[in-house]
């Protein structure tokens, strides 16, 4: 477990919730890949968009953390969708991070399919985190 990976995470995501653009965007490949309900897309600019207009925070609820990079959170969420009504939902992330970057970044509706997805199980659910 690469508990360094889960603390990158963890600064990426109170970034998010700060509105901070520059951090995210400092803890962030350039070449970010992007997976959400619309598609799948890379890179700064994307990112930046996405922080500008979305709105999201959120509240890590679980952590999970695995082998080369792999982070898992268990979220409760708000954000506001263009031109919609602010929704707010449970979600999980999943991320990838490689040489200290957030390198990928995909949003699920469930846990298990997030878990799933970067090949993580319940087993590897990070109980006590410290610095």
């Amino acid at each position: 477990m690469a508990r360094g990976d889960l603390a990158i995470v963890e600064r990426w995501l109170s970034g998010v919730n700060a509105g901070d653009r520059v951090s995210v965007l400092d803890l962030t490949s350039a070449n970010v890949e992007i997976v959400g309900p619309r598609g799948v897309g890379r890179g700064h600019a994307l990112l930046a968009d996405w922080l500008a207009r979305a709105g999201f925070t959120s509240q890590g609820r679980r952590w999970f953390c695995g082998a080369d990079g792999r982070v898992v959170v268990e979220q409760d969420a708000a954000w506001t969708a263009p031109g919609g009504p602010a929704s707010q939902a449970r979600v999980a992330s999943a991320f990838v991070v490689r040489e200290q970057l957030v390198s990928r970044f995909e949003r699920f509706d469930s846990l298990i399919r997030a878990l799933s997805s970067v090949g993580l199980a319940e087993a590897d659910e990070v109980r006590a985190r410290t610095e």
